[in-house]
């Protein structure tokens, strides 16, 4: 069964002239790997799923399996809809996804026996493994250490990605948790607090900017190098704050078209950063001399507010 540890990057979806610009994708997965995270997460919130077209998703997909042959893949599919997520999962199955990223079902407001029954048959569906995601500032519900260690005893439930911010119940996972489960950090400031109490690594927003340095700060927790990885955590704390300036993921596009790779450009709901979200990101960005790679000429994105 997979293991899910260090560091996941919850990639954007890049947008030129209203459609996806595969070009700059691509030069982005490539950087990823080339930065050695443990794994990708396309079609998450973070890539303004929710925007995309049924044919954009597959498309993304299968560039992000083509380009990370061997980096394990863990694609969103959760909607608030039991049998719309079952679609998303066999519209996606085919495409060789390692397992599927499932959110608390958003809007509905589900009891924790309601988000039981639902995740059960999400599982019971999916020929792939299931991470379970909280995130109660976008779902409006916040599921229970007690639920989620319920369905941590499931088979094919494998780990949870937990972005309530809560630490008290995160460690109440992390004490109780059965063998092989992980527990992820959803929020890049809380992963250093989170993986000295055990958990296992974090699917990162922060990373998509600075991918070498956020595998690098949770390959040194992994390895118990607490004092190293203490001192990289603190360079990285202005990174988790600039990609919050505004709704994730409008900052971090800001700081791509910053760095050359993408345009900044986003689907509404969602517009482009405001001029003051450039210069912060344009200030961390020289701060911690965030640099490219050969991927970097893949991409053709340019900031307009270069």
């Amino acid at each position: 069964m997979l293991r899910l540890k260090g560091c996941g990057t919850a990639l954007v979806t890049p947008f030129r002239d209203g459609k996806v610009d595969y070009d700059a994708l691509k030069g982005m997965v490539l950087r990823q790997v080339e930065a050695g995270v443990d794994f990708l997460v396309p079609l998450g919130s973070t890539a303004e799923t929710p925007c995309l077209e049924d044919d954009e998703k597959v498309a993304v997909l299968k560039l992000v399996r083509s380009l990370a042959p061997d980096v394990p893949v863990v694609v969103g599919v959760g909607t608030n809809s039991l049998t719309a997520t079952i679609r998303n999962i066999r519209l996606l199955e085919p495409l060789g996804p390692d397992a599927f990223l499932v959110v608390v079902p958003y809007y509905n407001k589900p009891t924790q026996e309601g988000m039981f029954q639902y995740f059960k048959a999400v599982a019971e569906a999916s020929s792939k493994p299931i991470v379970l995601y909280n995130v109660p500032g976008r779902t409006g519900s916040n599921m229970l250490a007690s639920t989620t260690l319920r369905l941590a005893q499931i088979p094919g439930i494998i780990a949870v990605k937990e972005a309530s911010g809560n630490v008290a119940q995160i460690k109440e996972i992390l004490d109780a948790r059965p063998f092989g489960f992980s527990v992820l950090s959803g929020n890049d400031d809380q992963t250093l607090e989170l993986m000295v109490a055990g958990a296992d690594g974090v699917i990162s927003v922060a990373s998509n900017i600075d991918p070498a340095g956020v595998a690098a700060m949770t390959t040194a927790l992994r390895f118990w190098e607490f004092t190293r990885a203490k001192a990289m955590d603190a360079a990285l704390v202005p990174l988790y704050d600039a990609c919050f300036v505004e709704s994730n993921p409008i900052p971090v596009k800001a700081g791509l078209s910053l760095l050359g790779l993408c345009t900044p450009e986003m689907r509404l709901p969602l517009t482009t950063a405001v001029p003051s979200t450039f210069e912060t990101m344009r200030s961390v960005i020289d701060g911690l001399a965030v640099g490219g790679s050969a991927a970097d000429k893949l991409a053709v994105g340019v900031s307009a507010a270069e």
